[in-house]
């Protein structure tokens, strides 16, 4: 990997703030505005999940439909406007499945054409040679486990995992053996806050939760959940912090009845001309609709 530009988190100091007891701040963006949002609220990570498939591209309850270049293009654009947090690619479901190399060719992707810093992807077993095919390449990864929405249908659908003694001790295996692949940081989603803090304990990479309580070495939500630009359920775990679409549906409708009535816009945003210069036009265009 380059050097990361001046003003970049370095990727060790993530492990660095572990070791201090400091928890790392994550959140999602999909576009220039929520990178920029992000930055300058002093937000460590910026991963650029494909949740977009639900919150941006309008498809129901899955993640699955996003597709590569689709997230390149919403990578690549948060790349651009995020300077000191580190940028996570996520990649979606059928970009690293397949094989060790078609997951390496993905996570190159990602990194050359994207500008992400690093990639995650969801699972274990099976997908331990992927991580580590990618960290052989060159580019962190962060791994994914507890509720992976990529294949939420096969656990049963969007569920708290881990709630058995045998799936809890499942879920720090599948942990111990993704810091052994070379994983450099882990996301744990919808478990049981007793099984995050023993994974946590257990890690030298620091452990990001969603849904696993407070033990987590950092935190992650959804952008458009905790701004309150999501509507409808939401999961037990999202906390609003603002209620983002009532202020913007309001804003709308006020735009419409203004626009309807002609009040907007008012002279305040119009732009003028100098009062000789407006008589010779109006003057000029008299004459020539005249002829």
């Amino acid at each position: 990997m380059s050097t990361p530009p001046a003003g970049k988190l370095a990727l060790p100091e993530l492990s660095a703030m572990k070791r201090r007891g400091e928890k790392i701040v994550m959140v999602t963006a999909y576009d220039m505005p929520g990178a920029r949002f992000a930055e300058d609220a002093g937000i460590d990570m910026i991963l650029v999940g494909d949740s977009a498939a639900m919150v941006v591209l309008g498809y129901e309850g899955t993640t699955v439909p996003v597709t590569m270049e689709e997230m390149l293009i919403l990578t690549r654009t948060v790349a651009r406007a995020a300077y000191r947090p580190i940028v996570v690619g996520d990649m979606p479901f059928g970009s690293y499945q397949v094989s060790d190399e078609e997951a390496v060719r993905n996570a190159v992707r990602f990194v050359k054409e994207a500008r992400a810093d690093m990639v995650k992807l969801e699972g274990a077993g099976p997908m331990l040679s992927r991580v580590r095919a990618i960290v052989d390449a060159g580019i962190p990864a962060v791994g994914h486990i507890g509720l992976t929405p990529q294949t939420a249908t096969a656990l049963g659908g969007f569920r708290t995992q881990g709630k058995s003694a045998e799936a809890a001790l499942r879920l720090v295996e599948d942990a111990v053996a993704l810091e052994a692949a070379g994983a450099s940081l882990l996301v744990l989603e919808a478990v049981p806050g007793p099984v995050a803090r023993e994974v946590t304990r257990r890690l030298a990479i620091p452990t990001i939760g969603i849904g696993a309580g407070a033990d987590c070495d950092g935190q992650v939500l959804v952008y458009h959940d905790l701004l309150g630009l999501s509507e409808g359920h939401l999961p037990r775990f999202v906390k609003r912090y603002a209620n983002l679409s009532r202020d913007i549906r309001d804003a709308l409708e006020a735009y419409a009845a203004e626009v309807r009535a002609g009040t907007f816009p008012g002279r305040e945003h119009q732009y003028t001309m100098d009062d000789d210069e407006r008589a010779a036009f109006e003057e000029a265009a008299s004459a020539r609709v005249a002829r």
